[in-house]
């Protein structure tokens, strides 16, 4: 602390000048470990680390990202791939949340019930389901959909019921003492109490999402991401291939970067901790 101390000290005595070492700083705090990590694999294959025929540098990656973008193959892809998240995640939210917030608020008698059923259901490894999904619904993107939205529900569902259940009984002591009624004191205190737990959900359900995604596409698709991996890996198209994991995985970082700023918006600022 002390060191942090003397230094923005020392940058704050620079005046004017110090405003872009500040922000050279915190550029460097920010993404100096993204910069140092593509580094090392730029130069892996000179160091003999990694073979540059399976793993293309970034270098190789990003010029077929400029290709693939240029020539609309990569964008329509990503197009038809965030329609079936959207779908997918979408309808999970939709369902799992006003569910959620149903058996840990109003049923907690049904909810204790069903939990076992519900908690039973949700271990089933969703890729030993997709013959099942595959049987019912056909290999078109109500399945697909469907797989999407059976992983994301989860998440949601048991995050919302924990953070409603977990509300603070002394300010629910309060609210009753004062004279709310229950929908008043649901939304008043039981709702903002949960939201963090409700939010941590809705971000897990997201990287399942894409998670799922992936799966889901390699199965009796002919667009998207995933059909776009399984057919360069197929054809050893190793640049493509990479392209299609870094797109996926930057898909995911922006929305649960959008989720998090959602977050901040319906939450507020929390205060940071450091020990």
């Amino acid at each position: 602390m002390e060191l942090s101390a003397r230094i923005e000290s020392k940058i704050s005595g620079m005046g004017a000048l110090g405003i872009p070492v500040r922000l050279g700083l915190r550029f460097a705090h920010m993404f100096g470990a993204i910069i140092a990590f593509l580094t090392l694999w730029e130069f892996a294959p000179a160091l003999g680390l990694i073979d540059p025929v399976i793993i293309p540098v970034p270098s190789v990656i990003f010029d077929k990202f400029v290709e693939l973008s240029l020539n609309g193959v990569l964008l329509n892809n990503v197009a038809v791939s965030m329609r079936r998240v959207a779908a997918g995640f979408g309808l999970a939210v939709c369902v799992a949340l006003p569910l959620g917030f149903l058996l840990g608020g109003w049923f907690k008698a049904l909810e204790t019930a069903v939990n076992p059923l519900l908690q039973l259901v949700s271990q089933a490894n969703p890729f030993t389901l997709f013959p099942v999904f595959i049987t019912l619904l056909g290999i078109g993107e109500i399945s697909k959909v469907s797989i999407i939205f059976w992983v994301c529900q989860w998440p949601v569902l048991f995050n919302t019921v924990t953070g409603i259940r977990n509300a603070d009984p002394v300010l629910v002591k309060m609210s009753r003492s004062l004279g709310m009624g229950r929908f008043q004191m649901f939304y008043k205190v039981m709702l903002r109490g949960a939201l963090p737990s409700v939010f941590t959900g809705i971000r897990m359900s997201a990287v399942f999402a894409f998670f799922m995604l992936i799966g889901a596409e390699m199965i009796g698709a002919s667009s998207g991401l995933g059909y776009m991996i399984l057919q360069a890996q197929a054809t050893f198209q190793m640049p493509r291939m990479w392209v299609g994991i870094v797109t996926v995985a930057l898909l995911g970082m922006a929305v649960n970067l959008a989720i998090l700023l959602l977050e901040r918006k319906v939450s507020g600022r929390k205060e940071e901790i450091s020990i």
